[in-house]
């Protein structure tokens, strides 16, 4: 994979005559969920694959606060440093510009403007790479304003991405279509409204059914923020106010003993296919497979996984069950357990994963035979052979 430095100008000039011009894809990145900063550093991975004889290539960022932003195209600038996710609002061109484009199916226009200048036109977008993970990007309302707009995009249509970041409604589709899924109970703003007491005794019930430890986590977050593992009654309240912090509503899940298990799907000409699955082994100095150890102390997955060939297939079947049970497309990382009992679980599914060339869905994809380029440009060629609207 090419390390130059590509060029910082926020404007990338269409190349020769309008009907020889390569196809502009918008990386959009950032965004207003609590998973911004990785969503920064998926984007700097993925321009950097990004192949610069094929396309031209517009970096737009979504400030914290919702604002669309161009930034300069260096990907050096959204690593991780000293611990430190990058963010949005530190690599805009400027303070007060904005991005707009263009909701009229009819054009693909994208137009800068600053407070007190003339709009600018930047030309028009072909394809959208929206690396976005969370609410406001990831869950179906980006994708929803790209329907409108007639603008191609990668990855999943609307509702596969609101059922991908909503875990309760995800298992309740999993659940109907036959897939194994743990324990869970959820807990929604209403509920909490109307008797806060009541609420908590049914996660203490859910509890007695099921045992201790729980893991207490927003119910439409991801990246594991907000999850806390609760080994008993006294760190329940904590747990609750956390997950919450995140979102109103929250689910909690029993512990399923046993491995974590991972799969990638891809969708190809011919439907979607599974990867190698990888394995997240425990890391010991955390309770779990908390943000830390994925993205600060960069906890490595066994990629592929030790298992027997029945257990692979198997993981991968399951895979592409979730995926179509979901109504996915372009990709999807599925997430497993395996119990002790040699059976597989399902535990949720990412939409967007992690998309860095060390991140695991990539990984995988590296271990059959698909390189992060590669990967990259499949999806993109995906996107632009695929008509928005009904399908």
């Amino acid at each position: 994979m090419s390390t130059e430095n590509h060029s910082q100008s926020p404007l990338p000039p269409h190349s020769g005559g309008e009907s020889l011009r390569k196809p502009r894809v918008a990386v959009v990145f950032g965004g207003r969920s609590s998973e911004h900063g990785i969503s920064v550093v998926t984007a700097g991975a993925v321009l950097r694959a990004i192949d610069r004889t094929k396309y031209d290539v517009l970096p737009i960022g979504i400030t914290a606060d919702g604002r669309w932003a161009l930034t300069g195209d260096d990907p050096d600038r959204m690593a991780i440093a000293d611990r430190t996710v990058p963010d949005v609002s530190r690599l805009a061109e400027s303070e007060e510009g904005g991005v707009v484009l263009s909701v009229d199916p009819g054009s693909r226009e994208v137009v800068y403007t600053e407070p007190g200048a003339v709009p600018k036109a930047l030309g028009e977008v072909d394809v959208v790479f929206p690396v976005l993970h969370g609410p406001y990007g990831e869950d179906g309302t980006l994708q929803g304003m790209l329907e409108l707009a007639g603008v191609p995009y990668v990855g999943s249509g609307v509702l596969a991405s609101a059922v991908g970041q909503d875990k309760e409604y995800m298992k309740r589709i999993f659940i109907s279509f036959g897939l194994p899924v743990g324990p869970y109970t959820v807990l929604r703003p209403r509920e909490w409204e109307q008797d806060a007491s009541a609420a908590r005794k049914k996660i203490i019930d859910f509890a007695a059914d099921h045992g201790w430890p729980l893991f207490v986590k927003p119910a439409r977050a991801g990246s594991s923020i907000g999850i806390t593992k609760v080994d008993d009654l006294s760190g329940l309240e904590a747990a609750i106010e956390e997950a919450q912090r995140h979102d109103p509503k929250i689910i909690v899940e029993a512990l399923v003993r046993g491995r974590e298990i991972e799969c990638g799907v891809l969708e190809f000409e011919d439907g979607p296919r599974a990867s190698v699955p990888a394995e997240i082994p425990p890391v010991s100095s955390h309770d779990f497979y908390d943000f830390e150890a994925k993205y600060i102390d960069s906890a490595s997955g066994v990629v592929p996984a030790p298992l027997t060939d029945e257990q692979t297939a198997e993981v991968r079947r399951l895979a592409i069950e979730a995926f179509d049970a979901a109504s996915c497309e372009g990709l999807v990382r599925a997430d497993f357990f395996l119990t002790e009992e040699g059976r597989f679980v399902i535990n949720e599914i990412n939409t967007m994963p992690g998309f860095t060339p060390i991140s695991m869905y990539p990984r995988m994809w590296e271990e059959s035979g698909v390189g992060y380029p590669e990967l990259v440009d499949r999806l993109i060629q995906a996107a632009l052979n695929r008509s928005t609207g009904l399908r």
